[in-house]
């Protein structure tokens, strides 16, 4: 497709190859930039085309390193505003720091407002992100949010295998709503396993809602950083008869120590992720799904001033288009 010259793509260092794919999509070159470090670990970033009166896009997940990543894309934001962009937007395919969302005990910092206000004193004038951990972090911001969802592009794959037999299992309420909506989308039945809190950093599967016994679940989650949840349901499961064909997706490739090892669990036969943060493993069960179309599409249409509320999987949702 062909935009007009005032879209501007850059790419902070943690999404280069996604960055690519996003820039052939829209059939553009990346606008050069470049981020060096000083000595002392500094970051310092040079814009070395000029950006005025552009609508400039930046994609940068803020995995690990978390900090470095969050602070380029604050200096890349800063130096694009000083550069006189039209308009900036963050594209945050994972949004670190999500998980720290709500004070859990007294003295707690709610850390992913902290980072909101950051990007908005940095200059950000418009964030696009995918499979927020908590979807109120939306309401963090008071700048325009884009909150997609790479449900549909799991759901195909899944689609184009065999389904029989198979039920969505989330693995705990929190993501009840997402395996709603994967299971609508695929047709099948819903499972929910309950869990409880055995010691201040364990849990254990104690019920199970739904139909399970002799089925071939599809376990999904926003994010899989050291799998202990995915661990624990997998055994869960196993113990109360599924069959050993277990599939997990997951849009979050987070991938800490030892989520790899658990993930060789011999009844998971796939493991189906995106590239929101790129996979570096070796595990051949792995499957990974690009979400530069999604992404592609999102900046097309806000760009052309188009609604974006197409993408936000309505027909996963099952419920009428949003306005």
């Amino acid at each position: 497709m062909k935009i007009g010259n005032k879209l501007k793509l850059f790419s902070g260092g943690a999404n280069l190859e996604l960055t690519k794919a996003v820039a052939s999509k829209l059939d553009i070159d990346l606008t050069k930039g470049r981020t060096q470090k000083f000595p002392d670990g500094e970051t310092s970033i040079d814009i070395l085309e000029s950006v005025r009166g552009s609508d400039v896009f930046i994609i940068q997940s803020t995995y690990a390193p978390v900090n470095n990543n969050i602070m380029e894309l604050l200096i890349f934001i800063d130096a694009l505003k000083r550069a006189s962009a039209w308009r900036v937007n963050a594209v945050i395919p994972y949004f670190g720091y999500a998980r720290q969302d709500k004070k859990m005990q007294a003295r707690d910092p709610i850390t992913a407002k902290l980072v909101a206000n950051l990007l908005e004193t940095a200059g950000i004038d418009r964030v696009i992100t995918i499979d927020l951990h908590a979807g109120q972090i939306q309401g963090f911001f008071d700048v325009p949010v884009d909150h997609l969802t790479a449900i549909d592009i799991l759901a195909d794959h899944l689609r184009a295998g065999d389904l029989s037999n198979s039920v969505v299992v989330s693995p705990d309420i929190g993501r009840a709503t997402d395996a709603r909506r994967l299971a609508n989308s695929l047709g099948l039945e819903l499972a929910i396993l309950y869990k409880r809190r055995t010691s201040p950093t364990e849990t254990a599967v104690s019920h199970v809602i739904g139909d399970v016994i002799g089925k071939r679940p599809i376990m999904i989650d926003d994010m899989i950083s050291t799998a202990g949840t995915i661990h624990n349901s997998v055994k869960a499961l196993v113990d109360l008869g599924v069959k050993k064909d277990i599939r997990i997706v997951s849009t979050h490739p987070v991938f800490t120590k030892p989520a790899l090892e658990r993930l060789a669990h011999p009844a998971i036969s796939e493991v189906v992720v995106t590239d929101t943060i790129p996979y570096t493993g070796d595990l051949e069960k792995v499957k990974v799904l690009s979400v530069a179309p999604l992404l592609a599409k999102a900046i097309e249409n806000i760009h052309s001033n188009k609604s974006v509320s197409k993408l936000f999987s309505t027909k996963v949702r099952g419920e009428a288009n949003p306005s």
